[in-house]
């Protein structure tokens, strides 16, 4: 068995280790594994390199992915995809792994429909992926998202002011939220709970009022102010300009940006990348493919690639109002 693996989309700390693990336990068991770099653009132009054990050696902690990944849009047109399906059988791949978000795992589905026995790995800093309770780099993320909160904090204290911490999630909140939590943030914003600037104000005017001379304001980079009209500005921008307008508090911005993409992945991501990757060739080994590999309670399990078009937020509501009730 020849199976083609590759990554795409945004990279996520940890890719690296899903690979390691599915070219090991592929050696295993007699698959031959085929690296594709540059993701669904390397599947269309044939950029293909043999991968064994010794190709994939003391990568475990890097961050990004030796496959390197992109956003494909040439994968999107039909003379793409049609191009990326010639490079399949002329390569005799009998399948292919894709490590990816939404987008990369839709790809993933598109090519199983037309036949290519396909197992997706969900990989994705925003843990938006649905049907599984982690994606690979969440937790690598978030580690760095609260280390730059607690630094922040400290100078915050010192000056006594207000910090708009901006991190990444255009369509989902679960990194401000969870960060916002673990780093003891007093205020959090997401795009899934429509907040107005004056209700942001009101809560730092009561901070103040209860002795608080310094405080942190996480927000999603989607997040979109209730009532606010299109700014043109960045979703921390709009919030910190609006406060420090209002002369209550001296405010500054931070946006983390891309940072929160890099690093050696956690502990915890390398192992569920491991146990991710390592699930995915022997799903192939036993017949089981059209289907992601997934983190449900301690388990790994299957879900169907047809069911990813259902919503994947990973917010919890009642860690919503968590946060709120131990910041106060």
């Amino acid at each position: 068995m020849k199976i083609g693996i590759l990554t795409s989309g945004g990279d996520a700390p940890g890719m690296n280790a899903a690979l390691r693990a599915a070219v090991r336990v592929g050696a295993t068991i007699g698959v031959e594994m085929v690296g594709i770099r540059h993701g669904f653009n390397g599947l269309i132009d044939g950029d293909f390199v043999p991968l064994d054990n010794r190709a994939v050696g003391g990568i475990i902690e890097r961050g990004g992915t030796i496959l390197y990944t992109a956003r494909s849009q040439r994968f999107l047109t039909p003379e793409g995809r049609q191009q990326a399906l010639d490079k399949i059988t002329s390569e005799h791949l009998d399948g292919l792994i894709i490590i990816g978000g939404n987008g990369s795992l839709l790809g993933a589905r598109f090519l199983d429909e037309q036949g290519v026995p396909t197992v997706g790995v969900p990989g994705s800093i925003d843990n938006d992926v649905y049907g599984t309770a982690m994606a690979i780099g969440v937790d690598t993320a978030l580690n760095t998202v609260v280390d730059s909160l607690n630094r922040i904090r400290d100078t915050a204290f010192s000056h006594e002011r207000a910090f708009v911490v901006e991190v990444m999630g255009r369509e989902s909140g679960y990194i401000a939220l969870m960060g916002g939590l673990a780093g003891g943030g007093e205020i959090v914003l997401i795009p899934e709970v429509p907040v107005s600037l004056g209700k942001i104000l009101a809560d730092v005017d009561a901070g103040l009022r209860k002795g608080k001379h310094h405080s942190i304001i996480v927000v999603a980079e989607g997040f979109t102010p209730k009532g606010a009209p299109e700014a043109g500005r960045s979703a921390g921008r709009v919030v910190s300009d609006f406060l420090e307008e209002s002369g209550e508090i001296e405010t500054r911005l931070t946006i983390l940006g891309h940072v929160q993409r890099g690093g050696s992945p956690s502990a915890f991501d390398r192992i569920l990348a491991s146990r991710l990757g390592a699930a995915a060739v022997q799903r192939f080994a036993n017949g089981t493919t059209g289907v992601m590999v997934a983190l449900v309670g301690k388990e790994i399990v299957a879900v169907p690639l047809a069911e990813l078009n259902k919503n994947g937020s990973n917010i919890d509501l009642e860690i919503y109002k968590l946060a709120y009730d131990i910041a106060t």
